[in-house]
This record gives C-alpha cells, sequence and structure tokens, in this order.
C-alpha cells in the first residue's frame, strides 16, 4: 500500500497551519511538516510508522516530517446516515516556517532535539500535555496573531519536558519518502494495515515481487525474525493494547487482532507475553490502581 502525500491549505496570512478537524480523517499518509495532534472526539486504532495502538479523547502525539500515520475511527463515531463525528485540532509547521534559524536559536535547543526525536513520533503525556490541550483549546477562538505566540508556548513547554514516548521503531528514524520504492517497506505497511485479516505469503510475494525463498530470507535479514513472528507480535501486541482498554472482552479482542480463534489468540499470547491474555489484563489493573 503506498503512502500517499497529503498537504493542508496554508493561507498567506498565517506561518503555520491550524486546522480543528471535523472531516474524516485522511488514510495513510505523510508530508514533510511536523504535526502535533489532540484528539478531541473519537476512539480506535493510531498507525504512526510501524507502531499501532489504539487511541481515546484527549490523545496527543507530536509527528516528524514525512512520518506515515493514519487515525482510524471506530464504527461508533459514524453516525447511522454516514457522517463522520470525529474531531481534532492540528498544528502543521516547516522547519523554516518561522524563519532559517529559528530552531537553531541557543534558546530552542530543546525543541530541537524533540524534532530529531520526533521522525519517531512522540505521545506526549502528563502535566506536559494537559498545559498544552488548554492552549490548543484557547486557540480555536484566537486571531493569527494571538495563535503564533500561542504556539510559541507550546514550544516552550514542549522543548523543556521529557513527558512523552516515542511510538514507531528506529527502522522509521529516516524519514519516509513516497519516491522511495524499498519493497520490504511496501510489505510492511501492507502488513501494518491488514494485520487483523488473514495474510497470505503470496500477496508479499507479489508486493515485493520477490521469490518465496528470497522473500522470507530477506524478511529474516531485515528485520531479525520471520514474517510469521513478525505479524505475532504486532498481533499480540495491538491486542494489549486492547486489554487494557477494557472495552471488549478477551474473545472479541482475539477477534479483532487476528486471531481466527479463541484458543489460537490464548495459545500465541502465552507464548510471546508469558501469561495468558485475562492474567495480562488483571495484573495491569491492579498495577494502575496501585
Amino acid at each position: 500500500m503506498k503512502v500517499r502525500e497529503v498537504r493542508l491549505f496554508k493561507s498567506p496570512e498565517q506561518s503555520f497551519i491550524f486546522l480543528h478537524e471535523t472531516d474524516l480523517f485522511t488514510p495513510w499518509h505523510h508530508h514533510p511538516e511536523y504535526e502535533l495532534v489532540m484528539m478531541k472526539k473519537g476512539k480506535g486504532i493510531r498507525f504512526i510508522g510501524d507502531h499501532i495502538e489504539r487511541f481515546k479523547e484527549d490523545d496527543m502525539v507530536f509527528l516528524g516530517s514525512y512520518l506515515p500515520h493514519e487515525w482510524r475511527c471506530d464504527k461508533s463515531f459514524f453516525s447511522p446516515s454516514g457522517d463522520f463525528l470525529g474531531e481534532c485540532i492540528v498544528i502543521q509547521f516547516l522547519k523554516d516556517s518561522f524563519g532559517n534559524g529559528f530552531f537553531d536559536l541557543p534558546e530552542n535547543k530543546g525543541m530541537l532535539q524533540l524534532l530529531s526525536t520526533a521522525t519517531q513520533g512522540c505521545k506526549i503525556y502528563g502535566e506536559t500535555k494537559r498545559k498544552i490541550m488548554l492552549i490548543m483549546e484557547q486557540m480555536l477562538h484566537q486571531d493569527n496573531v494571538e495563535r503564533l505566540y500561542a504556539v510559541f508556548s507550546i514550544f516552550k513547554i514542549l522543548g523543556s519536558s521529557d513527558e512523552h514516548k516515542l511510538l514507531s521503531s528506529p527502522a522509521f528514524h529516516i524519514p519516509f519518502k513516497t519516491e522511495d520504492d524499498d519493497p520490504m517497506k511496501k510489505v510492511i505497511q501492507y502488513i501494518h494495515q491488514n494485520f487483523q485479516k488473514e495474510i497470505k505469503v503470496n500477496e508479499l510475494q507479489e508486493i515485493s515481487n520477490m521469490s518465496n525463498t528470497t522473500f522470507f530470507t530477506s524478511f529474516k535479514k531485515r528485520y531479525r525474525m520471520t514474517f510469521k513472528k513478525y505479524l505475532l507480535q504486532i498481533r499480540i501486541g495491538y491486542a494489549c493494547q486492547l486489554l487494557l482498554d477494557d472495552s471488549f472482552n478477551i474473545s472479541q479482542i482475539g477477534y479483532e487482532s487476528g486471531f481466527n480463534n479463541l484458543s489460537n489468540f490464548n495459545r500465541h499470547f502465552r507464548e510471546i507475553k508469558g501469561c495468558t491474555p485475562k492474567e495480562y489484563k488483571k495484573h495491569h489493573l491492579i498495577k494502575r490502581a496501585s
């Protein structure tokens, strides 16, 4: 699946993009702008590089330039007539949006470091998220001048905080380009977009244009594990997110994560996590409450 480059409109009167998004979120795409996203209304699956996770309201992430991403809302965020009910606030900017060398200023040392870190995508949490959420909500009612100084306030908070978690793997450290014709990147994109259903090896061979032997050898050399193990890791990782979300029962979680029956799900979960899904959920809920 090819990643699309999608660019938002920026008025000549603005140095950066501020968008209150209420339309259907864009499918798997990227762009040269750095992006800060705050989810106001929505719940579903978030794809960032090769990271897959459940998201919900108040979710906040900061994305680097050309890092592929997608927010896919659950069916409950579509009305019976098909209208989209999700909502988010987006800030986008280029490295030179505020003038050449702006982020190289000594006062922006912390923010410059975060721009580098954001190539993997960062989930913002804690007091940092709370402060930025308040500013982004206020920006909805501000003019362009007020928003400019508001975004500088956000940079100050982000640049002086360590309350962020890296999302994508180091394999996505190098910005992802549409023109990059690496067949294995196409394979990984396909796996991450289709892990919830059966994936046949011949589909991946067709995408990569490789023979059976070449595909398995190349995959293991590139990702240091077999294709089967990689797919299981993705499915189990997603199942862990669902278990902590507490919106589905264990049987539903197995199905949503790409397993065709409960016993198969339980067996593979125990192999990878060393416990059953039920035990995993109980342990983490107790840990969260303590």
